[in-house]
């Protein structure tokens, strides 16, 4: 009876992740053509004590192969202490530098509303101060806005390459979840994205209230939103697979770092209002529980060991194609993969359950449930 109820388990598992590789095995690269630019663009940072990455993303946003005048930044400082402060003139690019409008329980919502209520130009694209961009980023969301009926789009973002267990951990789990963003798109089930590549029409985030209905929750700014625009016009929400298109963020830098950041967004779970996503998280959650238990089960030999084997087997192989198929789009190398699957099911359960009922830090502030 109990290897009947850990096989249901892990099976359900198997088909739920099963199906997001068949969604992204549908989804289609997209080609670069050339194309005359058109639209503009108004790239939003928020950002918080970022003295030492602001430089890096401003001198790769300077190197855009776009229109100057097709494109604005507008950096929101939301009550930074690092006393970092822009030199005029040095990137050449029109940028804005204001102040934070805190009115929520989500210091990084105010502030792309208080970027948006100011912005000049069509589209808003949102990136982190952490992140590094490519060259064709901007030419390549044009190129797919001018060839398809969209308001929104979302795309791929990657971890900076850096060495050891901890980002090697980290990195395998990035993959999962953007593996998993794919393939929802690829199923016309999309409840998930990474605000530090997202853009939208500025008439179309007013048109969905912003982020009104979710101004309590102090992350989401971005799987909220967009599981608003599914929910009233799911035609106009779109994925850019375009490896122009990726944009690099930095790791954390250490294990405490990376459970805040995590339990930081696990936490958005509960407040999904895509039906499918919060069906995933809980068949997510029970796969990886279900997994704990037949570890200890065999350890107590009350599970067979070829049936726990067996489970091992099948769970690690169904996330490994989701995984390395993520991987090779996002040209990331994969390490220390046996390892980071034993640690992964107790990271994750971790996770999920303190996000319930735990608070959190995050930039140096304190955030409740």
């Amino acid at each position: 009876m109990l290897e009947l109820i850990l096989g249901t388990v892990f099976l359900i598992y198997i088909l739920f992740i099963g199906q997001l590789i068949y969604g992204f095995n549908r989804m289609k690269r997209f080609s670069r053509k050339e194309f005359t630019p058109k639209t503009s663009f108004t790239i939003v940072v928020p950002f918080r004590n970022e003295k030492e990455n602001l430089p890096n993303l401003l001198h790769s946003i300077s190197l855009l192969n776009y229109p100057k005048e097709l494109v604005e930044i507008i950096l929101v400082d939301d009550d930074s202490n690092d006393s970092w402060k822009m030199e005029d003139g040095r990137w050449k690019l029109e940028i804005r530098l204001i102040k934070n409008e805190r009115k929520s329980n989500s210091p990084k919502k105010d502030a792309i509303e208080t970027a948006i209520e100011i912005a000049k130009n069509d589209w808003i694209i949102t990136t982190d101060a952490d992140c590094l961009i490519q060259k064709d980023w901007l030419t390549t969301f044009d190129q797919y806005i001018q060839e398809n009926e969209v308001e929104m789009l979302a795309s791929g973002v990657c971890y900076v390459p850096k060495s050891g267990f901890l980002s090697a951990f980290q990195n395998l789990d990035f993959l999962s979840l953007q593996g998993a963003t794919i393939g929802s798109f690829g199923i016309n089930q999309p409840f998930m994205c990474n605000g530090a590549n997202f853009a939208y029409s500025k008439h179309f985030f007013k048109e969905l209230k912003g982020f009104q209905g979710n101004e309590t929750i102090a992350s989401g700014d971005d799987v909220f939103l967009l599981q608003k625009a599914v929910s009233v016009t799911p035609i106009k929400v779109g994925f850019l697979l375009a490896k122009e298109s990726i944009v690099a963020t930095k790791p954390t830098e250490n294990w405490t770092e990376l459970f805040q950041q995590r339990v930081r967004w696990a936490s958005k779970s509960t407040g999904y209002s895509s039906f499918y996503g919060k069906l995933l998280a809980l068949v997510v959650f029970g796969g990886n529980l279900a997994w704990i238990l037949s570890f200890l089960l065999w350890l107590t030999s009350i599970l067979d060991q070829n049936i726990f084997m067996l489970f091992f087997a099948l769970k690690f192989l169904i996330d490994f194609i989701l995984i390395y198929k993520t991987a090779n789009f996002l040209e990331s190398k994969l390490q220390y993969v046996l390892a980071s699957s034993l640690l992964y099911p107790f990271f994750c359960v971790s996770v999920a359950v303190y996000s319930l009922f735990g608070n959190y830090s995050w930039k140096g502030r304190n955030f409740r449930k």
